[in-house]
């Protein structure tokens, strides 16, 4: 529940930090135009806000070659002007890095100060989200950038934003543009607004990595995925997450359209995420790690206790438009308890549920029904075992097809699969059940919207593979087997004649006590006859397994002809009529809108109707 709340907050943070970084640097035409408003802001930033959620599904990587010089001239910008106001106002500001005046300053105003520690923490912002820019660069360059071209140009920055302020208290607002010398404004203004939009689309792009993580480990609903770049796995786009981001941006633009206010509401969403991640780290610590224990709890203290110190001074601003974070936060968290809840009742049922093997022996070759010619694929998301679907189809269909393959779909974390390595086969039953089991390995570059015709030609040509491959294995462990035997015998046979007619076995030392050589060689002849009738039971058994390799591949060519169908059991679950009305309501109707709604995992199948039969099969938990 600690990860989902804290995946949560990220998602929140998500709706956030377009709202924020693009009002604040848009906010810069107050100083720059006579005359502009709130008003005129809002609008525009609404404009902006739009444009960015727009090109998302671009991907980031056609506008890397532009990030990398931005960034770098934006926080030089930043540096600069913080040295030019610092040498200009007062370079007194320089005694801030003395921790007493933290003791002094909230000496001086009490409770006033402890409400400026949620603004005081919009300096750091941004590092929670820094595991964003892994999906570009490597660990050494995020660190060495971070520590001398990042830190330094936003201290300089903010002491040089503090320098200004010393000598003009009042103008509070634009602090940053206001302090900006008046011939640099228009290009500072223009690399401002263009890092807001890079700073935006980061976050954007980190949601939408913490989505789709989240979805593979059954812990959010499936939705549609597209991969924007095919050399790195982190640039994704999401569609529909897209979209819901955006609407809540705009609400929050529109309702919250003070700086103030949405500047609490994003250190809400900060704050709840370093929160989850001091409790989570401090966890692996324990369990993992199993540092000592006196170093976790001194982490913990140090860490929660500053974190909660902050959260508690934003808490009061929750009742100024702040809420609807935490009102989304709260959503997105039940959207995926929920679903990782009913999606782990509903697997852990199929799992208990699953067919035995004695059962399908008991059944015969047949499966105690008619067995028409042709091939059945079965998609189901179990990779061992029998599906308990099988059975459903069993009772409910007249007869099944007489080859049988249940397929089960993956994905693996490469960009693309190759064709040759796509399907992963194996026997479920004896040779005379015709049943398989195929894993589809697909990469996350992977177009699985080809043609259903090329997908049944790539499985069956594979499957032919594995046949093949399948007989010529067993063909060699049958002639190890031999061999090994063979060479026993041979040890045991080989003789050594001497001069004098004596017979020595190579088995024991030569210098073992006398044998009569009539009982040697008659040994030696029922050996050899042994060696001919095993060398001709052994042309026969490989004979043998040729024909039925030959056989087998002539059923599956008919099989084939006789044409493909899929499939496709709706496994479903309700809760049981005994069971507590809130699982009633969470399983019956909360958790059962989501799987209506959500991406099927066959949704990218382009079968046609008359190939295609569905079956449904619902399990009381």
């Amino acid at each position: 529940m600690l990860v989902l709340a804290g995946t949560s907050m990220v998602i929140a943070d998500g709706v956030v930090t377009p709202a924020m970084s693009v009002i604040s640097a848009v906010g810069g035409l107050k100083i720059g135009v006579s005359g502009f408003t709130e008003d005129h802001v809002v609008m525009i930033s609404i404009a902006f806000i739009i444009i960015l959620f727009s090109l998302q599904r671009y991907g980031t990587s056609k506008v890397g070659l532009v990030v990398g010089p931005a960034l770098f001239i934006w926080f030089c910008s930043l540096g600069g002007i913080g040295i030019y106001n610092l040498v200009k106002y007062d370079t007194r500001v320089l005694q801030a890095f003395n921790p007493i005046h933290i003791y002094y300053y909230f000496k001086r105003n009490s409770t006033k100060a402890w409400y400026s520690l949620g603004g005081c923490l919009l300096c750091a912002t941004g590092s929670e989200a820094m595991f964003a820019d892994l999906c570009y660069f490597s660990v050494r360059s995020v660190q060495l950038t971070f520590m001398f071209l990042v830190l330094p140009c936003l201290l300089l920055g903010y002491l040089g934003q503090a320098a200004y302020l010393m000598e003009n208290h009042v103008d509070t607002t634009q602090a940053f543009f206001s302090s900006v010398p008046s011939g640099a404004f228009w290009p500072v203004f223009l690399i401002a607004n263009v890092a807001a939009l890079i700073a935006s689309r980061a976050m954007t792009t980190a949601t939408f990595s913490c989505i789709k993580q989240s979805s593979a480990l059954g812990c959010f609903p499936r939705l549609k995925i597209i991969h924007t770049s095919r050399k790195f796995m982190g640039q994704i786009y999401i569609p529909v997450m897209n979209w819901f981001l955006l609407a809540l941006a705009l609400v929050l633009v529109c309702n919250i359209s003070s700086i103030y206010e949405i500047g609490n509401a994003y250190a809400i969403a900060e704050l709840g995420v370093m929160m989850m991640t001091t409790i989570l780290v401090t966890l692996v610590m324990l369990l993992i790690w199993q540092i000592n224990i006196f170093v976790v709890l001194s982490f913990a203290i140090l860490f929660l206790g500053l974190e909660l110190t902050f959260f508690s001074s934003v808490l009061w601003s929750v009742g100024d438009g702040s809420w609807i974070i935490l009102v989304f936060a709260v959503v997105i968290f039940l959207i995926m308890y929920i679903w990782n809840y009913g999606s782990k009742l509903k697997y852990e049922t199929e799992v208990k549920k699953k067919m035995s093997m004695d059962v399908l022996r008991e059944l015969g070759p047949d499966l105690g029904t008619v067995r028409a010619p042709g091939i059945g694929l079965l998609y189901n998301e179990l990779a061992k075992g029998v599906p308990a679907i099988f059975g459903h189809f069993l009772t409910t269909l007249p007869a099944v097809h007489s080859m049988i393959i249940f397929v089960c779909i993956k994905y693996v974390p490469v960009s693309v699969v190759p064709q040759n390595e796509r399907f992963l086969f194996r026997r479920v039953c004896a040779k005379s059940y015709h049943i398989f089991r195929c894993v589809a390995r697909y990469g996350y570059k992977d177009v699985r919207k080809e043609n259903h015709q090329t997908f049944e030609q790539l499985l069956i040509e594979s499957l032919d593979k594995f046949i093949r491959r399948e007989a010529q294995e067993r063909s060699l462990e049958s002639d190890s087997d031999d061999d090994s035997g063979s060479e026993e015998d041979h040890s045991l046979s080989r003789i050594l004649i001497a001069p004098n007619g004596s017979v020595y076995s190579l088995g024991v030392p030569l210098l073992a006590e006398f044998k009569d050589t009539s009982n040697f060689v008659a040994e030696a002849r029922a050996l050899e006859e042994g060696k001919l009738e095993t060398s001709s039971s052994t042309d026969q058994i490989s004979i043998d397994a040729e024909q039925s390799l030959e056989k087998e591949l002539s059923f599956l060519r008919k099989a084939k002809e006789s044409g493909v169908v899929y499939l496709l059991g709706h496994g479903d679950i309700r809760a049981r009529k005994d069971s507590w009305f809130i699982k009633k309501l969470v399983i019956n109707y909360f958790y059962a809108f989501l799987r209506k709604n959500c991406r099927r995992g066959t949704a990218n199948l382009s079968v046609p109707h008359s190939h295609l039969i569905q079956v449904g099969m619902t399990y009381m938990v």
